[in-house]
């Protein structure tokens, strides 16, 4: 019992050691000119072009992806939120989602933008209907085309995707309230 209690009491003590001081492995390389220990890391690594991804929030709280490139439309589940993501900043983009008539949603849109790139969130007031489709379009606010933060022409973005289910069908007019018309004499 003694052995196993200064066996781990050992343990603990090198373990804690080892936390504080560091690995002795991974000592920083020292160069002869005192300048940084990698010369490999460049300044810039932004992309060399934007790339997108959108996500939905699916019904387990969790964001899933909406693949961009099938031929096919892809299914996803109903949702009311949508993210769309760039790997670069842009300028003079607008995005819409648009329903099968090719109209613009109503929504409320929010976006972040940084050096890495933009987040722009759409929340819809009621979530998209199934069995119906939806596209994503990211393209000019004004003129023919929209730029990256380096200035480059960026190509428009379509991203069409259909919700699962069967089809639901357009609720029928709300009946006249029985009332009374008065009768004339």
């Amino acid at each position: 019992m003694r052995l196993l209690r200064r066996t781990g009491l050992a343990a603990l003590c090198g373990l804690t050691a080892a936390l504080l001081t560091g690995c002795p492995d991974k000592t920083p390389q020292a160069t002869a000119d005192g300048g940084p220990a990698s010369a490999t890391a460049t300044p810039d690594a932004a992309p060399e072009a934007v790339a997108f991804t959108l996500q939905y929030q699916a019904p387990d709280a969790g964001l899933a992806l909406i693949p961009l490139s099938l031929e096919e439309k892809p299914l996803v589940e109903s949702t009311s939120d949508l993210e769309l993501r760039s790997t670069l900043p842009l300028r003079n983009y607008r995005v819409r989602l648009m329903d099968e008539a090719d109209r613009a949603m109503v929504s409320d849109d929010s976006v972040t933008e940084s050096d890495d790139g933009l987040v722009y969130r759409i929340h819809l007031p009621q979530p998209l209907k199934t069995g119906y489709s939806y596209t994503l379009v990211v393209d000019a606010q004004t003129g023919t085309a929209f730029q990256d933060s380096r200035g480059r022409d960026v190509d428009d973005l379509r991203a069409a995707f259909q919700i699962a289910g069967d089809k639901e069908k357009p609720k029928p007019p709300a009946a006249p309230a029985k009332g009374g018309k008065k009768k004339h004499k």
